[in-house]
């Protein structure tokens, strides 16, 4: 059974349903989440210190911005540029595989509003203008995250799943680009991708028109897309996936269903071009160059690509790391715990950790991906936990997991101070 809808009801913005102690709660989370990134930012990096792949980002975005050649692709200006491009893009004929120009647009966005030389030197680049669009998009996560588990689960859920994100080293990490790869924007795509896609098919019950009615729905699906498959070509998974829990979701409304997922799928193609210029040959040649599919059987034989992949969750936090095997246990062995809203998550989640298995070749974005659906699977299962009538103890262990979780986080962060 799924608790509440995904779509909110109808009623003015600043009402009490919309605006009250739970978004209240929300805000000062996704506060103190601002305020561990900033001191990660300034205190975690060095001005002196730059990593020539992000500096080489920087370079190809901007370069865009001022109407010069696309980003990711092949062009004589690269001759001139401070930074190399990598091994993978020299080796696939200047095409980047794995990402799209939007990624790289995102990154220089804020150089491109402040008017900044494509000729940047280290001391100009590094530090909290290149971080800005990463820092945003891990707050807008965390917003979705929190609205999502609400609507689910309820305020405890919802609760639950923010402390949760707001406190994992690696989310923090992937918000400040501290030591890791932009995997905030895939990240966030995927999850606005999936529960759009699951809360357009809810709406299809409702007696209007139904592409009308849902149009801004569509946009957000089609922007989510794109943002997903944009920052990393092999999430073009999301395609079926979406479109399956739109027909389960709607089993009366398939036709219907089919429609608003190919509107959407209109409209990430669209920004997508849009992130090419609009260059349609350019467009063709980046998607032929382009990696969607770097699966290999041969990576689930290999113990290396389990180990990197159950670092990767190590790094999402003590907390999700102990309450995941306990939630699991929860979800096997009790029926109540087996609805739609719980198992979602959770197999998508490990969906997108096999696959983080199987391409060990493709920058890691699957696994970054699997966290906030932990988060959301997690919070379910103790929001269901918090109705029975062990309430009290449930209490005291998630309160107290989450307290020491946010303690051990912000004590790392004063060791990063002093380093």
């Amino acid at each position: 059974m799924v608790k509440h809808s995904l779509t909110p009801g109808m009623g003015k913005f600043l009402t009490r349903e919309r605006f009250g102690h739970p978004q209240v709660y929300a805000g000062l989370l996704l506060l103190i989440f601002l305020g561990q990134c900033c001191w990660l930012l300034f205190h975690g990096t060095s001005p002196l210190d730059v990593d020539s792949s992000e500096l080489f980002r920087v370079q190809e975005g901007l370069r865009q911005w001022q109407g010069g050649a696309i980003a990711g692709t092949p062009s004589p200006e690269r001759m001139e540029a401070a930074s190399p491009p990598p091994i993978q893009i020299e080796e696939n004929q200047g095409f980047d595989p794995n990402h799209s120009p939007l990624w790289y647009l995102l990154d220089s966005a804020p150089f491109a509003v402040g008017r900044v030389s494509s000729r940047i030197n280290s001391v100009q680049y590094w530090g909290w203008l290149a971080r800005l669009p990463y820092i945003a998009i891990g707050l807008l996560l965390g917003a979705s995250l929190w609205y999502v588990a609400r609507r689910l689960y309820g305020n405890a859920g919802g609760y639950i799943a923010l402390t949760l994100y707001c406190f994992s080293p690696a989310i923090l990490r992937s918000s400040t680009l501290w030591l890791t790869e932009p995997e905030i924007g895939a990240a966030w795509g995927t999850f606005g991708a999936i529960f759009t896609a699951i809360a357009v098919a809810h709406t299809l019950y409702a007696p209007r028109e139904v592409v009308l009615w849902n149009w801004r729905r569509i946009l957000l699906l089609g922007l989510s897309l794109a943002v997903a498959v944009g920052c990393q070509f092999s999430l073009v998974i999301l395609l079926p996936i979406t479109l399956a829990f739109m027909l389960y979701v709607a089993p009366t409304r398939n036709v219907a269903a089919f429609v608003i997922w190919a509107c959407a799928l209109g409209v990430a193609l669209l920004i997508l071009l849009a992130a090419y210029g609009f260059r349609g040959q350019v467009f063709w040649q980046g998607i032929r160059h382009a990696h969607f599919f770097g699966f290999t059987w041969l990576a689930f034989a290999m113990r290396g690509g389990y180990q990197h992949a159950f670092i990767q969750l190590v790094q999402a936090g003590p907390a999700l790391l102990i309450a995941l095997p306990v939630a699991l246990f929860t979800y096997a062995a009790w029926r109540r715990t087996r609805y739609f809203g719980n198992t979602a998550p959770l197999l998508l989640a490990l969906l997108f950790v096999l696959l983080g298995v199987a391409t060990p070749h493709i920058p890691g974005a699957f696994i970054p991906t699997a966290i906030p659906l932990l988060c959301v699977f997690v919070s379910g299962i103790a929001a269901d936990l918090l109705e029975t009538r062990q309430r009290a103890p449930v209490v005291a262990c998630v309160s107290a997991l989450l307290t020491a979780n946010a303690l051990i986080n912000l004590t790392e962060l004063a060791r990063v101070g002093r380093g």
